[in-house]
């Protein structure tokens, strides 16, 4: 037993355990790298699906602010390019020839904010006539929905020039009809004068945006004459012999 010779045999298991333990931690050192790279691989596919959905989602709100359709309301003021445009029940009015049609719906819709000037709350807009949108085709404006049809022929333009409708109401609104009749066509229409009954039974005179207080306030000749010939035309058609 004591010359046994015991080399032969630790030797290859000292090789064999060496092996083992050279290829285990191999085998553990490949697995961290392919863990690894697996990870980064997950890593760069989440961040580029995270793009890909940022993407799409500005070309839907890019696609969606551009079909919002323009609404411009009633009555619309644009500065373009530092020239003032009007929209008019949606349709652009050329300012430098407003038909009587497009005329008498401004003073509709001025007189229908105007509460606002005074603090009061303002009455609902009126309805737009069909005619607006077919005079911008070229389409003959049918008469206005409020008038009853009449069996006999329509009067000419020059006839209805010299009959206005005035309002029945006050002596005031009967005045201003005549007024509108009298500056139609005239450059004293283009700023617009509207004359309305105060609520202390005095007179206030819109010329435009301002806001007078009585005839005689009001700074231009030209429309205090024409207001003073309107009210001479109201004298003598209602008032004979006075």
């Amino acid at each position: 037993m004591e010359g046994l010779n015991l080399a032969p045999i630790l030797i290859p298991l000292l090789a064999l355990l060496a092996g083992w333990a050279i290829g285990f931690f191999d085998s553990n050192l490949r697995t961290s790298k392919k863990i690894k790279q697996a990870e980064d691989s997950a890593r760069a596919a989440i961040q580029a699906a995270e793009k890909r959905l940022e993407d799409e989602r500005e070309r839907l709100l890019a696609e969606t602010s551009a079909v919002v359709p323009d609404d411009p309301g009633l009555l619309r003021l644009k500065n373009e390019n530092g020239a003032l445009t009007l929209d008019l029940d949606g349709a652009r009015v050329n300012t430098s020839a407003i038909t009587s049609q497009q005329r008498k719906r401004l003073i509709e819709l001025l007189n229908a904010i105007r509460p606002w000037l005074e603090g009061k709350p303002a009455a609902p807009p009126p309805i737009a006539p069909a005619a607006v949108a077919d005079t911008r085709q070229g389409i003959p404006p049918p008469p206005p929905v409020s008038q009853p049809a009449r069996p006999a022929p329509a009067p000419s333009p020059a006839k209805k020039a010299a009959e206005p409708e005035l309002a029945p109401t006050s002596i005031v609104g009967q005045i201003n009809a005549i007024l509108q009749v009298r500056i139609a066509g005239t450059p004293l229409a283009s700023p617009g004068i509207i004359l309305m009954e105060s609520p202390t039974g005095g007179v206030w005179v819109y010329v435009g945006v301002n806001k007078y207080e009585g005839v005689d306030e009001v700074p231009d000749e030209a429309v205090k004459a024409a207001i003073r010939a309107a009210i001479a035309e109201w004298e003598k058609k209602y008032t004979p012999g006075a």
